[in-house]
């Protein structure tokens, strides 16, 4: 590990003060649990290593049902796991978040760094993706909410186009300067969705395909990571169940079309017409489990 410069400043405007001084030599430091990896192994080698845990309000977890669900930068995924604001308005979040990594990484990894890392396998990320949620990000051009939202057969020009947040594996929409400080989640009354994760094991194991399936009002919701470079939302999926009611027939047309949507890989997790099966039996399983 290379040396480097550590502080822990105090406020946002301390730390992007740091952060112009070091103009781009520097890493943020949030839960660690990838950044100390990366330092360790020299694939980062940082000026200076900026941590953001100290500063108020990003250990924050705060609700209502006109603003939906903000969740500060350094609230652990155990935190989310456990608080009973999440559990109760967005379960299927909390279960994303109970299942990340082992029970040591959740008590410091935390949903926000699961988003910034851009991985397209991240458990926490799908139940974002269906929520429509938007990172807050602050820079020296201010405060700005950034969508979390790509979709199936998006183009990355076209991503970068509109001002998406995930442009491709670990490419990310953010403007030299700036750093997330929370999530906002918007809630919809009676939403209700499913988070499915399927791995190679029960725990401890990142996700060969994950998803959340949910009902947003008129509007079914479909996301899906560990298919394509970002996490997706399938929007042919979508259109075909908007504003119906589900049966039998209409479940088993949606899950044979979202297997169609989805472009994954062969890795050593799985084969892609492996993935592709996965992705209609997370459909299929989450839109029965939502029609009872």
């Amino acid at each position: 590990m290379k040396e480097f410069n550590y502080f822990a400043p105090g406020s946002v405007e301390e730390a992007l003060e740091l952060m112009k001084e070091y103009e781009g030599k520097y890493t943020i430091l949030n839960g660690g649990t990838d950044v100390m990896i990366r330092l360790r192994e020299r694939l980062i080698n940082p000026e200076a290593v900026i941590d953001i845990k100290r500063i108020p309000g990003l250990k924050d977890i705060t609700f209502s049902k006109k603003d939906g669900l903000y969740i500060g930068a350094c609230v652990t995924c155990k935190e989310l796991a456990e608080s009973e604001i999440v559990k109760e308005n967005y379960p299927f979040y909390a279960q994303a978040a109970s299942v990340l990594g082992s029970q040591l990484v959740r008590g410091r990894a935390t949903s926000v760094g699961n988003v910034i890392n851009a991985s397209p396998l991240a458990d926490t990320v799908t139940p974002l993706v269906a929520c429509d949620a938007k990172l807050v990000v602050v820079g020296p051009e201010g405060q700005r909410e950034v969508s979390l939202v790509s979709w199936a057969g998006e183009s990355q020009e076209e991503r970068i186009a509109r001002g998406a947040f995930f442009i491709f594996v670990r490419k990310v929409g953010l403007k030299p300067g700036e750093m997330a400080i929370g999530l906002k989640i918007p809630y919809v009354e009676g939403q209700k969705a499913v988070f499915t994760k399927f791995d190679r094991r029960k725990e401890v194991d990142l996700s060969t395909v994950c998803a959340t399936v949910g009902k947003f009002g008129d509007e079914y919701r479909v996301a899906i990571g560990s298919c394509a470079p970002t996490p997706i939302r399938l929007p042919k999926t979508e259109a075909l169940l908007k504003g119906k009611k589900l049966t039998p027939e209409l479940i088993g047309e949606a899950a044979e079309l979202a297997g169609t949507e989805v472009s994954p890989i062969s890795d050593i997790r799985a084969s892609a017409e492996y993935r592709v099966s996965l992705v209609k039996v997370a459909v299929r399983r989450s839109l029965a489990e939502l029609s009872v």
